[in-house]
Parts: C-alpha cells; sequence; structure tokens
C-alpha cells in the first residue's frame, strides 16, 4: 500500500520501520529538515520537509493515490487537520494520534465528522495498561484477547521460584492446567518452547490462558494475586491523569507529584478523590516523607526518561512497590534490558501496535485479525484471529495441520471457553485463535505450511 505517515518521532520512526519492512511503500512528512534527511539516509522511504496539514504539501507527496495516511505530530489539531485534507483530497483512509482529555469525550463524533478510519490515545492506553499491571502486580506484562476473556500474562523467574531447572513436561499437570507457556526470553534470545525446554533463573515467561487460571497459578507458585492499595504516580500530565482516574474507580489510594501549580489545580478539580502534591517528585526526602516505603505501587511519568529511571531504580532501595516505568525512547532499548525497572511503558510500542493491527486488516492480508502485539523487542508476535466460514483451518483438527516452523497454536475461544489446545480440538466458525510466531502472520491460512 501507499501511506503517508505525519510526523516521524518516536512513534513515526517506529511505524515507517515496521510498515517498510511488510513491503509498503512509505513517505514521510516531518517540519524539521534533519529528521527528513536522517530518515532518507537510513531506510528507503521517500521524506518531504514541510507541514503535513498544508494540502500542497499532501499533493507532493502524492495524497491522490495514498491508500491512507497517519498523522502522529504533537499537535492534535493539526493531526486532525491532517486528516481533514487527506479525506477530502485523496479520499484515503485515515488515522489520527489525539491526546488532549477534553477531546476524549468527544471522540466518537470527532471520527464520524472527520471520516477518521481510527483514533489513538497513547497516553489514555498506557495508563490502562498500566491499570491492569496494578490489578495483577506479579506480572511484568499482560496483554488481553478476546475482550479480556483470555489473558498472556509475562512473569521474571526468580531464584526461589519451583518452576527453575524443570522441563516443561516435568511440571505437575494440575499446575498448568488452562495455562499454556507460549514465549520465554532468556537474555536477547527468545524461544517457542516445546515440553523438553528447561526453564532457567530470570527467564522471562509469557503465561496465556484465561484469569481464573492465571489467579490459581500464581497462588500455587506463591505469587501474589491480589490488587494494590495505593499507588504513588510522579508526573501529573494526561498519563497520570488517566491512570488516577483508572485506579480510583478501582478503590485504590492515589498520590500524585507534580511541580507545576497550575496543572496540581487542574488535577485537584478533576480528581477529588487523590491527594495531588505540588512538589518535585525526584526529591528522594520528599518521597520518603510521603510514604514511598510503604506504598505498593510507584509508577514514574514523567517527561525525561532518565528521571523515570533512576526514580524506578531509587524506589527499588526502598521499598517493595510493585514499580511502573515510562520510558519513551528507542534508543534506550538495550541499555534498560539489563535493569530491573519493574514493568515498562512503551507508549510508541502500544501505539504502532494499534496501527499495525488496523493496517494488516485494511491490507486484507490480515483478514479476521482481532488482536496483534509484538512483544521480546519485535522478535515475537502474538496474534489473534477470526475464524471464519470459508477458512482453509475451519473444521480441521490440529493434529491435521502441518503449521509452519516458529508457529504455536496457543488456544482457542469458543464464546464463553477457553481451550488450551490438543491435537485432537479443531478450528471451528466464529471462534478465535490465539497465534505465537517467531516470524509474521498475516492470516490463518499464512500459518500453515
Amino acid at each position: 500500500m501507499q501511506i503517508i505517515i505525519v510526523g516521524c518521532g518516536n512513534v513515526g520512526g517506529t511505524l515507517v520501520r515496521l510498515l517498510l519492512a511488510e513491503g509498503h511503500a512509505i513517505t514521510v512528512i516531518d517540519s524539521e529538515e534533519s529528521v527528513i534527511e536522517s530518515i532518507e539516509g537510513s531506510l528507503d522511504c521517500m521524506g518531504i520537509v514541510g507541514n503535513g496539514a498544508s494540502f500542497q504539501v499532501q499533493h507532493e507527496a502524492g495524497i491522490e493515490h495514498a491508500d491512507l495516511l497517519i498523522a502522529v505530530t504533537p499537535s492534535d489539531e493539526r493531526n486532525l487537520l491532517c486528516c481533514l485534507i487527506a479525506k477530502k483530497a485523496g479520499n484515503c483512509h485515515t488515522i489520527a494520534r489525539v491526546r488532549d482529555p477534553v477531546y476524549k469525550r468527544e471522540i466518537g463524533y470527532i471520527k464520524e465528522e472527520l471520516g477518521l478510519s481510527l483514533v489513538i490515545n497513547p497516553e489514555e492506553a498506557a495508563a490502562s495498561e498500566a491499570a491492569r499491571l496494578l490489578k495483577f502486580p506479579s506480572a511484568s506484562a499482560i496483554e488481553t484477547f478476546a475482550k479480556g476473556r483470555a489473558e498472556m500474562v509475562r512473569i521474571r523467574l526468580e531464584e526461589d521460584s519451583r518452576l527453575i531447572d524443570k522441563t516443561l513436561m516435568e511440571l505437575p499437570t494440575d499446575l498448568l492446567e488452562g495455562v499454556l507457556v507460549g514465549v520465554v526470553q532468556r537474555g536477547d534470545e527468545v524461544f517457542i518452547p516445546n515440553g523438553s525446554f528447561v526453564l532457567r533463573r530470570g527467564d522471562e515467561i509469557s503465561f496465556i490462558g484465561a484469569q481464573k487460571n492465571m489467579i490459581r497459578l500464581f497462588k500455587k507458585l506463591g505469587l501474589p494475586t491480589t490488587r494494590v492499595r495505593s499507588a504513588m504516580l510522579v508526573g501529573g500530565g494526561d498519563t497520570g491523569y488517566y491512570l488516577a482516574s483508572n485506579l480510583i474507580s478501582m478503590g485504590i489510594r492515589v498520590k500524585i507529584f507534580e511541580r507545576d501549580k497550575a496543572r496540581c489545580e487542574e488535577l485537584s478539580d478533576m480528581l477529588p478523590e487523590a491527594l495531588i502534591i505540588n512538589g518535585d517528585g525526584t526529591e528522594k526526602e520528599l518521597l520518603l516523607e510521603e510514604g514511598l516505603a510503604g506504598t505498593e505501587a510507584f509508577v514514574t511519568l514523567t517527561n525525561l526518561d532518565e528521571e523515570n529511571i533512576m526514580l524506578s531504580m531509587y524506589a527499588k532501595s526502598v521499598s517493595s512497590a510493585k514499580r511502573i516505568t515510562r520510558v519513551h525512547r528507542v534508543s534506550y532499548d538495550d541499555i534498560i534490558g539489563s535493569m530491573d525497572l519493574g514493568s515498562i511503558l512503551y507508549p510508541r510500542n502500544i501505539t504502532a501496535n494499534r496501527i499495525m493491527r488496523y493496517v494488516r486488516g485494511m491490507a486484507g492480508a490480515g483478514a479476521g485479525l482481532e488482536s496483534l502485539y509484538r512483544i521480546s523487542e519485535g522478535k515475537v508476535e502474538v496474534v489473534e484471529f477470526r475464524v471464519e466460514d470459508e477458512s482453509v483451518a475451519c473444521g480441521k483438527r490440529l493434529m491435521d495441520m502441518k503449521l509452519k516452523q516458529g508457529v504455536l497454536i496457543a488456544c482457542i475461544i469458543r464464546k464463553t471457553e477457553i481451550i488450551i489446545p490438543r491435537g485432537h480440538d479443531e478450528l471451528r466458525s466464529g471462534d478465535s485463535v490465539i497465534l505465537v510466531t517467531t516470524g509474521s502472520i498475516r492470516g490463518i491460512r499464512d500459518m500453515l505450511a
């Protein structure tokens, strides 16, 4: 497809790389000449310096022949205007990043009136992910499928875990009842394990199954399964607001540290149940004075990655709180992989995953695509497809299918039933199927050799 991306920051740059890898023709518009020079010098795409909300600039980018325009500049208004012009000039599909909470209440109207294909709010999406983690604090990451009926939950094996130095087939059958080990990451290596795979200390394991079975597994492993009761948030921006709203609705006590006094007053009006502290959340004395040592969750949401990382490391030294660290920069991936920062929020990845799911579905290659997650630094994809009547796999038993190498059928969701598949199980029309792959699956047909 012909795709135009307006704005080449963290999200835009990530999208360019992902979409080029899938064979799309990409044109990038950015107002900074140095950004365009950098992206053209390193990737096989066309770059245009200019205002993406200008008809003339879009015309130069080929909007009349484009299939999709994605607007991810720092300005909500510019993103919406880009999409409006693209819709009128090229009648193409449009995706806008919109962050301001003011627009959240009107997003349905805006989407319909402007003819937007997709609107994504990275801060709200990141806050929802953080809230899920605080409901299940033993997990380092949680992804949901089939409207929450199934989950993929990741944990890190500590030295006292009963799973260490055992093969999967040696584990008691009742321990993994209703749960599948889908992915194991060990350092820079990623495995889709079989029964003879040996688990080691430090492995990051992704389990797939129903939430009730996850809770039973975690209890048997001696890991906490109840939500936190108190949380401290450093940074009162949009993500902090969305997260605090979610936590308050869950009955969790919330403290927010925010330097800007005017913003504190806004938060006090919007979140009367939260305690808003006008102060520098990077000051150790203030954090200790306000109860860091006893809080059950600590979330760093400042605009500086370095501050978030250092605060998370400090919190580990003085408390046992569940920690969530927001990181924006792509260049920090290799560094933070060796650090214990608790759960890490990557807003750019959350946004890119949502957009990639839409693009694959739009291209026709991802027919029936319901969910898409790229994990382990993009080395593994976990995708959910809906089985249609005409699907090549419909009505076939798993034992009769020949899957591509590096593909695992991890879970079948049939109405309210969550099935951890065995060879005799078959795929039926209307099922949702979760696949794990070290490659890229575009559809159910694509999983077959």
